[in-house]
């Protein structure tokens, strides 16, 4: 059985005392548990907000970004050095917090394009390197690292399921796995379902995000091949909203969202409805 999350970055991309409400509404509404964008960096944060999910019955899944200060395909070993410092502090912070998931796109610098050519070899390699690093540092704390393809606006590594698995066979470590989001996979694959069956044998996450990264279920990305091709390769991991405003503008501005494209509780309250219908009607 599949559950349900919700991520937190509608509101926030750190760990505000407003999340301690919207947490409680959320786990009403039926979420088994919400994500959280590792913006913060103190453990002590995470302890304390997890004690409130605990408190609450809510469960946690983290998502994690790197900038070229700490790219783990950087050029000079000091930038490589510092990505596995960065991965291994959010390794402490989501253990802090509950959480045994650290999805996002931190197998290299966030729309970083610094060469203005395609992925290297060396690239790969030096991607492998920290990710396994940071995998064994993940299995002491039972931490699965899940690695995100991205569209070719914002990543040039890993923008399809095939050049991810790549990746991920390079690093060759057990808690290093995958995850697939629908927004990006929406521009990037040929065909929705033959990407999730790419993956399948290593998918351990997946993100609900629709075309505009508005409320699921209102756009265009094929949701029946989405959640049949989910239902036939078994996945029985978080699907979990991502969906985006500009009540934070820091990160509002980070990744080029310039309007609102859903109220967040409409994007909470129907897509919550959107996933299990969709659910339900696939799962047999």
């Amino acid at each position: 059985m599949n559950k349900i999350g919700f991520n937190l970055l509608v509101w926030s991309g750190g760990l505000p005392d407003t999340f301690l409400p919207i947490t409680e509404r959320l786990k009403k509404i039926g979420y088994n548990g919400i994500e959280c964008f590792m913006e913060e960096r103190d453990v002590n944060a995470y302890k304390q907000f997890g004690k409130h999910l605990h408190s609450l019955g809510l469960e946690a899944t983290c998502v994690l970004g790197v900038g070229p200060d700490e790219n783990p395909i950087g050029e000079t070993k000091q930038i490589r050095d510092k990505a596995v410092v960065r991965l291994k502090e959010a390794i402490d912070c989501a253990h802090a917090i509950g959480s045994k998931i650290i999805c996002g796109p931190f197998h290299s610098a966030f729309a970083t394009f610094a060469n203005r050519q395609p992925p290297t070899q060396d690239e790969y390699n030096w991607s492998a390197e920290v990710l396994r690093a940071a995998g064994e540092y993940a299995a002491q704390a039972d931490i699965v690292l899940t690695l995100e393809a991205l569209n070719r606006f914002e990543c040039y590594l890993c923008n399809t399921m095939d050049q991810l698995s790549g990746l991920i066979n390079r690093v060759a470590h057990p808690n290093v796995k995958a995850m697939f989001d629908t927004h990006h996979a929406n521009i990037e694959e040929k065909k929705i379902g033959d990407a999730i069956r790419k993956i399948a044998p290593i998918l351990a996450h997946v993100h609900i995000s629709e075309n505009d990264r508005g409320t699921p279920g209102d756009g265009h990305i094929p949701w029946d091949d989405t959640f049949s091709a989910l239902a036939a390769v078994k996945f029985n991991g978080w699907l979990t909203i991502e969906a985006f405003t500009r009540n934070d503008p820091n990160f509002a501005n980070a990744i080029n969202v310039w309007r609102e494209y859903s109220h967040p509780w409409d994007m909470a309250e129907q897509g919550f409805t959107f996933i299990k219908q969709m659910s339900s009607k696939y799962d047999h």
